[in-house]
Parts: C-alpha cells; structure tokens; sequence
C-alpha cells in the first residue's frame, strides 16, 4: 500500500511537471519553437561531434615508433601493418600517403592534400554552432519584443490592474532567457571541439613530420 501510495505520488509529480514545462512553453510564445530546435540541433551536433572525434583520435607513440623504425629499416610492409591497425586521422593520413608511393616530393603533397579532406570532416557543422550561438539570443529578444507589445496592448484594457501587464512581459522574459540557454549550451560545445580540432591538427601534423623525416633518413 505504501509503495503504491509512493507510485502516485511520483506519477502525480511527474505531471505537475511537465504541466508547469508546458505553461512555460505556452507562456513564451510560437518563438519558443525556434529556440528549442536551436537548442536541440545543438545537443544533437555536440553528441554526433563527440563520437566522430573520439574515433579520430590516433596513438601518436605507436605512430612514432613506426616511423622510426621505417626510417631506419626502411621496411614499408612493417609501416603498413601499424597503419592498418591504427585509427584515428593522423594514422589514416599517412596511410593513404604510404599507400601511393612516390617521391618524397609527391608523397608531401599527398599528406597536405590528405590531412585537407581530414580537416574538413573534423570542421562539418561547427559553422552550425556558431549560427546558433548568434541566432538563439536574437531569437529569444525577438519573442520578447512580440509578448511585451502583446502586453502593453491590455494597458488600456486592464487600466488599473498592473498585474496584467507585469505578468505579461515576465512571461515574454521567458523567451530571453531560453535563447540565452540555447546560445550558452551551443557555445560551450562549440569551444569544446574548436579544442579537440586543434589537438587532432596538431597529431596529423606532427605525424606528417615524423613521417617525412624517415622518408629523409631512409634515402640518405
């Protein structure tokens, strides 16, 4: 009887809950829709980003050891069987650089040209982020100006009753406040991966100059 009492008691909670989520989406206006899709396509992107980057990231001592030993064996089989066991965009960039042979020359273009592709995976949809994080706060100012003027609408109608009208624009400041949430969530995770794309640059880098320094050693 008692956990059954508990149960309601919960369920009862639960929908109080998502009544006063709902008043609260109400209360703000058809903007809200907006921003909440900001904040969602935000959430989203920093959720697809996490699992792209954590699987673009490469062991920068196995690639190091490989290429010291190919600098000094000059063995490009051994080379080739670390980078096919290896993931990540640095590992991926050289194998695709070993791969199709060449002059040193050739083989530096090749890294460039490669370690391009790379990057423009790693950047896919941080333009997005930054688009919300201008377009969220303006969004929620905008709803905020339409409820305010709605508001200041019932002034004459409601002469004498301020309540009207202070419960109207506090319920227009709830569309501020949701975009500055939107703005704020998309900045973080937009500052976030800005980091990890410059430490993924920084491997494919120095990947590349271990790589050309054994291509030297081994033709020397």
């Amino acid at each position: 009887m008692f956990l059954l009492f508990c149960l309601l008691f919960r369920r009862k909670g639960r929908e109080k809950r998502m009544n006063t989520l709902w008043h609260i989406f109400q209360a703000g206006g058809w903007m809200m829709g907006p921003i909440l899709l900001c904040s969602f396509l935000a959430a989203t992107i920093g959720a697809e980003r996490f699992l792209f980057y954590r699987g673009s990231r490469s062991r920068m001592e196995v690639l190091a050891d490989a290429a010291a030993g190919f600098g000094k064996i000059g063995d490009a089989a051994v080379l080739a069987a670390v980078l096919e066991e290896e993931d990540g965009c640095a590992a991926r960039v050289l194998r695709k650089a070993l791969a199709g042979g060449g002059s040193r020359t050739a083989q530096s273009l090749r890294l460039e040209y490669e370690a391009s592709r790379e990057l423009t995976a790693l950047r896919r949809y941080l333009p997005v982020l930054r688009a919300i994080v201008t377009l969220a706060p303006l969004l929620g100012l905008l709803g905020t100006v339409i409820g305010m003027i709605q508001s200041f609408r019932v002034l004459t109608a409601a002469a004498g009753q301020p309540a009207a009208v202070t419960g109207g624009v506090a319920e227009a400041l709830i569309c501020t406040a949701f975009g500055l949430f939107a703005a704020i969530l998309a900045l973080l995770i937009h500052s976030f991966f800005s980091q990890q794309l410059d430490e993924l640059t920084a491997q494919m880098e120095q990947a590349a100059n271990l790589y050309l320094a054994a291509l030297a050693e081994r033709e020397s």
